[in-house]
């Protein structure tokens, strides 16, 4: 039985330095326990691979019982965490004290922005999707420049292949839940915001729940089918939306609200590409500073659309080409015929 958990830890150290998914790892373990399993029982008492491997199929039932009451009561107490109701975010609206008034000092005597645009930011609520690459730099201007309450959705662990990119996280919090860690990260940068971690994956039962209380929705997600759900959630609930997407060398971010005459990202994207088109950072690679540039660029949306400041992303998407240095802008409008947002006129309310 030693030999077979010397090569368990064996699985789960080289899975640990590949930086596999622990579904991965417990694939290996699976296998591994399988072919013990196997060797139990087809070999016959005394043959030397059954008794390097425990000797007895009766100690590794056992051990396989204790194993499954453990993982049962895993998921158990995940199930339970999902279903904890969710806390509205409740930004301080009071005065700035003297620490923050040095904190903010560089926004205050911005013209755009002013005491009146950093008190808009103290009591803003924004809710950012995915605190990985995209979501990293976003979350760490959007907690640097003072937004008041910042919610984070994220069911994914921290793991070493994230860290080439993801630069909110850090090595001492691998398999961390990404929304601990980026709560740990933020605190330390300002704790005068207030962090909401949601540690659940989004889905059409909980998105509706999780975004009501908040005023603007960034979302850094890294799949279509979150992308599609944040966007009908938010033409819904009437919530503006700062989407974003990178791949190798290129990223693109824009905002989406068709309640404030703005498409909605189902407008632009009407239909998931066929699978191969818009391969995933893990199979086509990203360079790991690009996240960066894009993230950034959606907490300053973020900053603008709150404060008031410029003229935001609404009706054009802003494609950014890392590898040549080149950006341009492209014009983007509403479709009559969404299937999202089409129900919809100009001013959010319900033509049906």
């Amino acid at each position: 039985m030693v030999l077979v958990l010397l090569l368990a830890g064996g699985f789960l150290a080289l899975g640990y330095a590949m930086g596999a998914s622990k579904i991965a790892q417990g694939g290996l373990l699976a296998v591994l326990f399988v072919a013990v399993v196997l060797i139990q029982v087809t070999l016959p008492e005394g043959h030397g691979l059954r008794a390097a491997t425990g000797g007895s199929l009766k100690s590794w039932l056992i051990f396989a019982g204790v194993a499954a009451i453990v993982g049962v009561y895993s998921l158990l107490l995940k199930w339970l965490k999902s279903r904890v109701p969710v806390a509205e975010p409740q930004p301080d609206d009071g005065p700035f004290s003297s620490s923050e008034l040095e904190r903010y000092a560089r926004h205050i005597v911005l013209r755009e922005i002013g005491g009146a645009g950093q008190q808009r930011l103290k009591s803003a609520r924004v809710l950012v999707i995915g605190a990985g690459g995209l979501g990293s730099p976003a979350l760490l201007y959007l907690a640097a420049a003072g937004v008041g309450a910042i919610g984070i959705v994220d069911d994914d662990e921290v793991s070493l292949s994230n860290l080439q990119r993801q630069v909110l996280h850090s090595e001492d919090r691998i398999d961390m839940p990404k929304v601990f860690s980026a709560e740990k990260g933020l605190n330390a940068i300002n704790p005068h915001v207030k962090i909401l971690p949601f540690n659940r994956r989004l889905t059409g039962d909980n998105a509706q729940e999780i975004f009501e209380g908040f005023d603007l929705v960034l979302d850094g997600s890294d799949n279509f089918a979150t992308r599609y759900l944040v966007n009908e959630t938010c033409v819904v609930l009437g919530l503006p939306l700062i989407s974003a997407a990178i791949s190798q060398w290129e990223g693109q971010v824009s905002l989406f609200h068709p309640g404030g005459g703005a498409p909605c990202y189902a407008c632009v994207f009407p239909d998931i590409p066929a699978e191969g088109l818009a391969p995933s950072c893990a199979e086509a690679g990203v360079m790991g500073a690009l996240p960066g540039v894009v993230g950034s660029m959606m907490a300053v949306e973020a900053i603008k659309f709150i404060t008031g400041a410029g003229q935001v992303l609404k009706g054009e998407m802003l494609i950014y080409d890392a590898l040549y240095g080149e950006s341009r802008k492209l014009s983007v409008g509403r479709r009559a015929d969404c299937k999202v947002c089409g129900r919809f006129d100009a001013a959010g309310e319900a033509t049906v």
